[in-house]
């Protein structure tokens, strides 16, 4: 996946062929922030002037600014998956938590 970072804001970026333009959008927050650009180089600053005109947009609106990511993550799954992460955890001398972000880690970086 193709991605640029600004202000710990992430944006995926995609080629549009119908449009042939440079498309990117903001990830890990629910507001819908997007830009495009003919090249790199106008797409990186497409880019963070989203972002900039995003937090200036929020703070005129007295909306707090999404942030990307808060670091708590809530999981509902089944009890045989719940009950087979925590014996692996503990098994691993780790705790469930250390062990579902350990998890997580490898899962995001593959």
């Amino acid at each position: 996946m193709n991605t640029m970072t600004y202000k710990g804001y992430i944006s995926r970026v995609e080629f549009d062929e119908r449009d042939n333009i440079l498309v990117g959008k903001l990830l890990g927050i629910r507001d819908s922030v997007s830009f495009h650009a003919d090249n790199v180089a106008e797409l990186r600053s497409a880019f963070e002037q989203a972002v900039d005109d995003y937090l200036e947009t929020c703070a005129k609106l007295c909306k707090p600014a999404e942030k990307p990511a808060s670091g708590k993550v809530m999981l509902r799954v089944a009890p045989e998956i719940h009950r087979a992460a925590l014996i692996a955890a503990q098994a691993s001398g780790l705790s469930l938590n250390k062990w579902a972000a350990d998890a997580l880690a490898r899962a995001a970086h593959t």
